[in-house]
């Protein structure tokens, strides 16, 4: 134990140096994780109790991180055994350890999230009204969100310790990207609030988190299925991956505003045109769908 609290190595050129790649290497390890919080906490009822839970949830949440990092560098050999296995034959087979269970369950969990999320937007008829987004406690949403947070946080933690052993630069790092979180993530909730079209995109980035964590999970377990192994996703593809839905994103997002736009003018100027008046739809739908009054 006197190994983990050692300064040799912190205070030296090399140790400041490993410190930054640390805050960098937790910065792009934490962009999901920052994601998952602020979509968590935007269904805080009520709504000013959301910044509230977003800082309590990442503050708790790295205090249990640096308990966390201490108990993985004590116990990281009993981790990697494996709690049991699964023999199917050629159907099915795995060995299930502590981190590979954790990982699973992690990415399952976010999968089921983001579809539950997506489903009910598709579902609701007037997406601005209060009671149309599914409410959450305070304390349901900082369950979650400090859970998910040590989830997100053993594949950092290991990916830290490839670089360094040293706990006390490991745990500064760990702070100080919990106090950019907590900043960033009051900046990424209200850009959400302003651009309900991004929600979207975001969603759909957690799902794909979600994939990326149960194959890691399932790499790490040796799973086979029918005689194919599973392998984990490279992370260069996840980021390609992100890039290229953001991209597309953007691009369509501009390129529906310049239709908008065109159509508006083409109505002003009494052009003829085949693209729908948005305002006016909206209007007669609401009409039709409102129940008349009788007096």
């Amino acid at each position: 134990m006197a190994d983990l609290i050692t300064l040799e190595g912190v205070f030296t050129l090399e140790g400041f140096f490993t410190l930054l790649m640390l805050i960098l290497l937790q910065a792009v390890l934490g962009f999901d994780n920052l994601l998952y919080i602020s979509i968590e906490s935007r269904r805080v009822h009520p709504p000013e109790k959301q910044a509230f839970v977003r800082r309590w949830g990442i503050g708790i949440a790295i205090g249990l991180r640096l308990v966390l990092l201490f108990v993985v560098m004590l116990l990281l050999k009993a981790m990697q055994n494996p709690f049991f296995s699964i023999h199917l034959g050629d159907v099915f087979h795995g060995e299930f350890t502590f981190h590979a269970l954790i990982t699973l369950f992690g990415g399952a969990f976010i999968m089921y999230t983001a579809m539950k999320e997506i489903f009910h937007l598709l579902s609701v008829d007037h997406l601005d009204h209060e009671d149309s987004a599914p409410k959450r406690t305070a304390a349901k949403a900082l369950f979650w969100i400090i859970t998910m947070n040590l989830i997100f946080s053993f594949d950092s933690i290991l990916s830290a310790l490839a670089l360094t052993e040293v706990f006390l630069i490991m745990a500064t790092a760990i702070v100080i990207t919990g106090i950019m979180m907590i900043w960033l993530s009051d900046h990424i909730s209200r850009f959400l609030e302003k651009n309900r079209a991004y929600e979207v995109l975001g969603l759909f980035i957690l799902f794909i988190v979600g994939i990326l964590l149960i194959s890691d999970g399932g790499h790490l377990a040796h799973i086979e299925m029918f005689g194919y192994k599973v392998e984990a996703m490279s992370k260069a593809t996840f980021y390609f991956v992100l890039v290229v839905m953001v991209a597309v994103s953007v691009v369509q997002s501009k390129y529906r505003n310049k239709l908008l736009a065109q159509r508006d003018h083409a109505i002003e100027t009494g052009i003829p045109t085949t693209e729908p008046d948005i305002v006016h739809l909206g209007q007669e739908i609401a009409e039709k769908a409102t129940p008349s009054s009788t007096s």
